[in-house]
């Protein structure tokens, strides 16, 4: 077997051939200065994504090609645990690697050995900066929400300057090795949505410290967030919200946050109603969710579904 590599570059990818493709042609375009590897795996997509890789990058990137779909708190461990490199870089498959971002982000780690993860800057496909880090989720954070201060008081990712924050988006996230094995892998719990919160806050808890490092960009698409299936995410990002309250502060902050964050909600809807380019409906969803999670059929239920028709051979109805 040949020298484990210094970085072991990990990206899921669902039904998303033409991202996936860019995401891997920027990681080839802006490879990292230390070896490296690139694991690829592909949630049982029906678009080609599997044959796509094979065909253009060949045995350049580690394929694992699932013939059912999972969650990507599973999907996210099994690469994380199969990587050999002493560091970690998560991406999304609509993400994009920019020239010195992997060196910058591990060069961040190797300087600092108690922190645990590394953050990039990531922006948008224009160019323009995106919130990439927040302090953890709690009733101030809620409260802060509510009085339309969340920028202010929950963004982390602000300056110039390599920060400590609480937590940071895993589309373009790079975790050591060691605090990976120290903390083990994501909660399948959290089947989509704060499962990379849940488990730094874990880390966070096991002594690892999370830094944000604007010196390293990334690019993110964030082609899932609208269109087909859009109540089901949010569905799903309120469920497992509120199952970090529940876990992490109990039932009663877990009620409170519920609250608050369902006010926030519906005031932006009325908002809404009056402003062109604003979905009143979609903050009404994100309100009515918020309140009730437990309402309602999320990813994990499409995903399930989507199984079903696998097993019998259909392939229509992708989530």
């Amino acid at each position: 077997m040949s020298a484990a590599p210094e970085i072991s570059i990990c990206i899921v990818s669902t039904d998303a051939r033409e991202d996936l493709v860019r995401c891997l042609g920027s990681v080839f375009a802006h490879p990292p200065g230390v070896s490296f590897e690139v694991l690829v795996l592909d949630n049982a997509s029906q678009d080609g994504s599997a044959d796509a890789v094979r065909e253009r990058f060949g045995d350049s990137v580690e394929l694992i090609a699932l013939d059912r779909r999972r969650g990507k708190a599973e999907n996210d461990s099994e690469l994380m645990a199969r990587g050999r490199g002493r560091y970690l870089l998560l991406m999304n498959e609509d993400s994009e690697l920019t020239a010195g971002a992997a060196n910058t982000l591990r060069a961040r780690l190797s300087a600092d050995p108690g922190a645990g993860v590394a953050g990039a800057r990531i922006v948008d496909a224009e160019g323009v900066q995106q919130p990439s880090a927040w302090r953890f989720p709690g009733i101030l954070g809620a409260l802060a929400g509510a009085l339309f201060l969340h920028r202010r008081v929950t963004v982390q990712s602000t300056g110039d300057q390599v920060r400590e924050v609480g937590w940071v988006q895993s589309a373009g996230m790079m975790v050591r090795r060691a605090a990976y094995e120290q903390v083990g892998p994501l909660d399948p719990q959290f089947f989509v949505y704060s499962d990379e919160v849940d488990w730094q806050r874990r880390a966070r808890d096991a002594g690892w410290t999370v830094i944000y490092v604007p010196d390293a960009t990334i690019v993110h698409r964030e082609q899932l967030s609208h269109g087909a299936g859009a109540r089901r995410r949010i569905v799903e990002f309120s469920r497992n919200r509120d199952r970090y309250m529940r876990k992490h502060h109990g039932p009663a902050a877990a009620a409170v946050v519920r609250a608050l964050t369902a006010f926030t909600y519906a005031l932006r809807a009325l908002a809404a109603l009056g402003m062109r380019g604003h979905s009143a409906r979609r903050y009404w969803w994100h309100a009515y969710h918020s309140l009730l999670p437990s309402r309602g059929e999320g990813l994990r239920e499409a995903v399930d579904a989507y199984n079903r028709q696998l097993d019998r051979g259909d392939q229509g109805g992708r989530p």
